[in-house]
């Protein structure tokens, strides 16, 4: 009689046990962040130059997340308005207190934007550049050709005028340099969503 007592309380612990593995798992399942419609687009190398007047490359960005986009500072509609937004979104990224964010705003137009030509640009938004960084330093085909492989992003500079061709997209890129979604960066910018996956990358 004793052995059946036993062997039955045995076998309530393990089904006790059973049922609290189970509801940690689910729980721990809840509480994991992942980020809908993501996509995982690499980014190629690139060599580029800073509004510093510095080099800049993937290897900068290593082991960080990060926001990008395509502007230019001669631009007369989109490129304002996209970078206040970009500095709304910096503002957030502190006062969330994330670490190790990055921001990376691609020059269309190099030839025009150089390094002075984007820190007076970047001025004008009040920017902190401790985590911002604008760059150019590359050809106009360049440019043209890696927003069109890396980021599937049409940007393009007709023969006559000075208005560049390009979308409105903010890009959330992960440690590793893989494009993981795109956002628009011009109107109704969903900043609630770009924080949460960023936390969700970190």
């Amino acid at each position: 009689m004793k052995m059946k007592n036993i062997m039955g309380d045995i076998m309530k612990v393990r089904i006790w046990l059973t049922l609290l593995l189970l509801c940690t798992l689910i729980l721990s399942a809840c509480g994991k962040k992942e980020i809908k419609n993501a996509v995982n687009w690499p980014i190629k190398d690139f060599s580029a130059t800073t509004q510093a007047g510095k080099p800049f490359g993937l290897k900068d960005l290593k082991g960080k997340v990060w926001i990008s986009d395509f502007i230019f500072t001669s631009c007369v509609d989109i490129c304002p308005p996209m970078t206040a937004n970009m500095q709304k979104l910096q503002k957030k990224v502190k006062d969330e207190g994330l670490k190790n964010v990055e921001f990376v705003s691609y020059s269309v137009d190099p030839k025009v934007d150089t390094p002075q030509k984007l820190t007076e640009f970047a001025d004008q938004y009040q920017i902190d550049f401790k985590n911002w960084t604008f760059l150019t330093g590359y050809s106009q085909s360049f440019i043209e050709n890696f927003a069109l492989k890396n980021y599937k992003a049409l940007v393009k500079k007709p023969e006559k005028g000075n208005q560049v061709i390009h979308g409105t997209s903010i890009y959330l890129v992960d440690q590793n340099g893989n494009i993981k979604k795109s956002y628009n960066g011009f109107k109704e910018v969903p900043y609630d969503e770009i924080i949460n996956d960023i936390k969700a990358l970190q």
